[in-house]
């Protein structure tokens, strides 16, 4: 009879040595045995397949924790030193790994006053948001855009762009990336050297030459319901994102002010998506952004989503709650919000609205048929939410 049969396996002398040689020789050579055992084994392969990193709810405290530290840099690093001064938020659940939530991470940057890196390109799709200070500045595809607090500026995958400050006065936002996601499909690039074409010869530069108006965005493409068509002739960057560069916070807060007397969806308020103007679709192909607006009092019933949440109060006051643990946040604050957690929003004012600036990789899992939400009702039965 065979020595592999089911018999003669459960007789061999000494098995439990030969089993843990066996595991050992496997885990040498770089493999892991895929045969479930019961849990009540040492070895549970189940167990141990499933049980990768993952990432955690966490706040981090702009006011108390990062603005302090930025400010301590801006003395300290100075743009010789290098050509960013930013911080970037490591979940707990997934360090060393920079990912604040497992597909995006949070970044703030300080720009001391008159500031201006020079331009670089990356594969990662990335934003910046205005937090403070009137002279934030992003130079995307020759397009110089000024930017101030509550206003978004994409910087597309593969588009060149610099960073800095324009004015006397340091100013301070956020960006958030897609970098781990990229950097886990082993899709990560970045390029320095930008060049321009001078007397018919490529020469490196420190900046762009200004090929858009700094209004440009706006003028072409800040207009709901009306597309020019003649500006479709005229390349965006490397043309995989929206061609509207900057969304202004005036014209999310002019919308949604039209709508003071609307309580919106119980589970998610007035929920206001930024989109690329020529298609509908979101800004980027890999993650989406929103901006959440609660009435006075007003607090969501709970929802769940298998996308990632970077969450980040810009105006209000209240508190999260995500898998039963209350977060107090403050404005400028970030929250992580892992995919499958359950969580509700409460403004915590009686008389001003609540607005949320919120990141998610919604558009990837919907590309992949992943994407699913599921919301309580009041009395706690548990439905599937289609949008």
């Amino acid at each position: 009879m065979s020595s592999s049969s089911a018999g003669n396996v459960t007789r061999l002398p000494n098995r439990d040595t030969a089993l843990k040689a066996l595991y050992d020789d496997v885990s040498a050579k770089h493999m892991f045995p895929f045969w479930a055992t019961s849990t009540d084994v040492e070895h549970d392969e189940v167990k141990q397949l499933l049980a990768t990193p993952k990432a955690v709810p966490y706040l981090w405290r702009c006011a108390e924790d990062i603005e302090p530290i930025l400010n301590r840099a801006v003395e300290l690093v100075t743009m010789d030193d290098s050509e960013r001064r930013s911080l970037v938020l490591v979940n707990p659940g997934l360090a060393p790994k920079r990912a604040t939530v497992s597909t995006m991470y949070t970044a703030y940057r300080l720009n001391d006053a008159n500031e201006i890196m020079p331009p670089h390109r990356h594969s990662p799709s990335a934003i910046r948001f205005g937090l403070k200070g009137k002279g934030n500045f992003t130079g995307v595809d020759g397009e110089n855009i000024v930017f101030g607090p509550g206003d978004m500026v994409l910087t597309p995958n593969d588009t060149w762009h610099n960073h800095g400050t324009v004015g006397n006065e340091q100013a301070l936002n956020l960006s958030v990336l897609d970098l781990p996601l990229v950097e886990t499909l082993n899709a990560i690039h970045f390029e320095h050297d930008y060049q321009e074409m001078e007397n018919g010869k490529l020469v490196s530069k420190k900046q762009q030459a200004e090929r858009f108006s700094p209004d440009y965005s706006q003028r072409i493409y800040g207009y709901g319901g009306l597309l020019p068509r003649f500006a479709s002739k005229q390349a965006r960057g490397a043309g995989l994102s929206s061609p509207m560069f900057v969304y202004r916070w005036e014209m999310m807060r002019e919308l949604l002010d039209r709508h003071r007397d609307n309580d919106g969806d119980a589970h998610d308020g007035l929920l206001v998506e930024y989109i690329d103007p020529t298609t509908g679709q979101p800004v980027f192909k890999t993650i989406t952004f929103f901006v959440q607006m609660l009435q006075p009092g007003q607090k969501t019933l709970p929802v769940k989503t298998t996308s990632s949440l970077l969450v980040s109060p810009f105006e209000g006051q209240g508190h999260s709650i995500v898998n039963g643990q209350k977060f107090d946040w403050s404005q400028f604050d970030t929250l992580a919000i892992p995919g499958g957690s359950w969580f509700e929003h409460v403004n915590t004012s009686s008389k001003d609205p609540l607005f949320l600036f919120i990141a998610s990789d919604e558009p990837t899992l919907k590309k992949l048929a992943l994407y699913k939400k599921w919301g309580k009702s009041a009395s706690g039965e548990i439905t599937q939410i289609f949008d």
